[in-house]
């Protein structure tokens, strides 16, 4: 009797610290999830071209992108209250392929099956709580409509339409 008291003893506790254990990381699960899906609030999205300047470059919004060797063009977002690390995926598209499609930096990087699209995952401090990306025009771009599309965490927190158009002849 006194060996199958101790046998209950030892399983009742066995099954009663598992439950404690499990329960505990559930509950340091729950709160860690919480705390990544604090709620991202957009303050300001904007898309232009940047214009080097003697000692700067300046962002200018616009929709239009000349189709001009070395011209830099992107997207910067402004989020409320936000000065961590942000990882964001951006999918580029383009309305042709491209001759080439190439990145300066080892970033998560990759090209769709059709050649038209590219998404790129970064993850970058939200200095003053800015993202930003800029991509530059390279020999054999496409001119036409293209489309950005900023997610961070699955959600969509940035579109942009805009046009690379051929630069006027003079």
């Amino acid at each position: 009797l006194m060996k199958k008291l101790a046998y209950g003893t030892v399983l009742a506790s066995c099954w009663l610290t598992s439950w404690v254990v499990s329960s505990l990381a559930v509950n340091d699960i729950v709160s860690s999830q919480s705390v990544n899906t604090k709620t991202m609030t957009v303050k300001k999205a904007e898309f232009g071209v940047l214009r080097d300047d003697t000692n700067s470059m300046s962002f200018i919004p616009t929709t239009k992108v000349p189709l001009k060797e070395g011209k830099r063009y992107g997207w910067r977002i402004q989020l409320q209250d936000n000065q961590n690390e942000v990882t964001w995926r951006e999918i580029l598209q383009l309305p042709k392929l491209p001759n080439t499609w190439s990145t300066a930096s080892g970033e998560n990087f990759s090209i769709s099956p059709n050649g038209r699209e590219a998404v790129t995952k970064r993850t970058q401090l939200a200095n003053k709580g800015v993202i930003e990306n800029f991509w530059t025009i390279a020999s054999g771009d496409p001119t036409g409509k293209h489309t950005i599309a900023v997610y961070v965490d699955d959600r969509r927190i940035g579109f942009f339409e805009f046009e690379v158009v051929s630069p006027k002849k003079k």
